[in-house]
């Protein structure tokens, strides 16, 4: 309708136009539909005005009108966990927020967010989901861990161009062993301490999924959702539209994502799910499914796909993925990340990343010039202080200053690895030393790094790409520092 209206009529004419046609529409079908309530329909997002600074680099980039009507509802927001998503810039999009803020200042509710097995470590791009769990347990609610142990058998195809490799059972299960000890540094769970309502708990939704029977499932489940709507989803016209590949298989993950919602509901009284923004469409099915039926009023709550302030994808550099895991990342190499944060990016990233007041943060902010590096290297520490723990701070700090500065020799804290007498008697690859450090991905990229002059040995460029690691490196020594540039650094160490 709005493309027959006459170009000659002004934009503000047409969107005026827009907006009383679309609330007539949405006043026809409430009246229409008793049972479709506001809640289903209410969206927020991070761009309202509330008292506390806006970051424009998280808000959303649609003007939709629908967003404008729940102004009045963030601002008179109770629930203090509501409030920290809404301040600190978590909040993207939620279900009915005003009934989900009478319901968590009812008491304990239960809310969950779940992470697939699909590498033995998270990254920091799941850091953020992370940290909406711990202020969820913080604000009195009991967090709910989803492990996807059979999703991942399935694959998201979420943001993806082509189907997942599919993953064994085997890997699944160790990728599931990986990925759960992470959660343990920032939430409490069930026997880890004092008992209490808020303790976390940990499920895989293999328990539920895998013992489905097809035929049962579709007769009961399969009526509660149209191709009309599921072709409707991001996931699926991005796809299509790139005229990739969609597998019947992965079509199915959007009704298993909705199915554990209804499940955790039924075994946990999990009422609200959290999320990415990427995942919004299946978490609506999941309410929707909930309704349907159990009759239950059900939430869901994205918070938006954070990128860095160049448009790159949060938790990946040029030398791979930031691990959470310290056997897959060093607590040195972690910390040097967010010391490298762009200066656009450092106080956004405080908020999110860090636990410092919103006082502290925007007195951060009024730094300038060279300043800006003292926030960063806040950043830094307050976020592998929440991973690592802070004992951790003093050997960082003292490896950083003796590389930069040159005061000392201590090596404690840099990534390592270990040869013995008889590999450096026949002589160790120096390639082979820059990639098992992590200082570089491939055999490829550490010949370019050679190359291009930023590999060193004990502050000595490297230029022979065939050098190999002998005793008359060691000098009696038990370890040689390895350096990529000017920032990162590694030990061989001397068996």
């Amino acid at each position: 309708i709005i493309n027959t209206v006459p170009n000659s009529i002004s934009s503000l004419i047409k969107m005026r136009f827009a907006m009383t046609l679309s609330s007539a529409i949405m006043f026809s079908c409430c009246k229409a539909f008793p049972t479709l309530s506001r809640q289903s329909v209410r969206l927020v997002s991070s761009r309202f005005v509330t008292n506390a600074p806006v970051d424009e680099s998280i808000v959303a980039a649609d003007d939709s009108s629908i967003y404008s009507r729940e102004t009045e509802a963030l601002e008179n927001l109770n629930s203090p966990f509501l409030k920290v998503m809404r301040d600190r810039g978590f909040l993207h999009q939620c279900t009915g927020i005003e009934e989900l803020d009478k319901k968590l200042m009812e008491g304990c509710t239960s809310a969950y967010l779940g992470f697939d097995a699909t590498a033995d470590s998270l990254h920091v791009g799941s850091l953020l989901q992370i940290m909406i769990l711990r202020h969820l347990q913080k604000s009195g609610h009991r967090p709910i861990v989803l492990i996807g142990g059979g999703t991942s058998k399935v694959g998201d195809p979420t943001g993806k161009d082509e189907s997942r490799q599919l993953l064994t059972d085997e890997i699944i299960k160790k990728n599931t062993n990986g990925i759960s000890q992470v959660f343990k540094k920032f939430i409490q769970f069930e026997g880890s301490g004092d008992p209490g309502e808020t303790d976390a708990i940990m499920v895989n939704n293999d328990d539920w999924l895998s013992s489905l029977k097809y035929l049962d499932f579709l007769r009961e489940y399969g009526t509660q959702f149209t191709i009309n709507r599921m072709m409707s989803f991001e996931s699926v016209k991005q796809r299509l539209d790139r005229e990739a590949p969609f597998s019947f298989l992965e079509f199915n993950y959007m009704i298993l994502q909705a199915y554990d919602f209804l499940e955790l509901y039924r075994r946990h009284n999990a009422i609200l799910q959290l999320g990415g923004s990427d995942q919004w469409g299946n978490m609506v099915s999941g309410t929707e499914l909930g309704r349907r039926c159990e009759g239950a009023q059900l939430f869901a709550l994205t918070a938006p796909l954070i990128t860095t302030s160049d448009g790159k994808k949060m938790g990946k550099t040029a030398g791979g993925a930031i691990w959470l895991n310290a056997d897959k990342l060093s607590e040195y190499d972690y910390w040097q990340f967010w010391r490298n944060t762009s200066d656009e990016d450092v106080i956004r990233f405080l908020k999110l990343f860090t636990e410092l007041s919103l006082e502290k943060i925007n007195e951060l902010g009024n730094l300038e010039g060279a300043g800006i590096n003292e926030a960063k290297i806040v950043l830094a520490d307050e976020a592998t202080a929440l991973l690592h723990g802070r004992e951790c701070l003093k050997k960082i700090h003292q490896t950083t200053q003796n590389m930069f500065d040159g005061a000392g020799e201590s090596t404690e804290g840099l990534a390592r690895v270990f040869v013995s007498a008889d590999d450096v008697s026949e002589g160790v690859g120096i390639l082979d030393m820059f990639v098992k450090l992590d200082l570089a991905k491939s055999k490829k990229e550490a010949r370019r790094l050679v190359q291009g002059g930023g590999a060193k040995l004990e502050g000595e460029k490297i230029t022979d790409e065939s050098l190999k690691l002998t005793m008359a490196e060691f000098e009696g020594k038990t370890e040689i520092i390895l350096r990529a540039g000017k920032k990162r650094a590694g030990v061989v160490e001397l068996q």
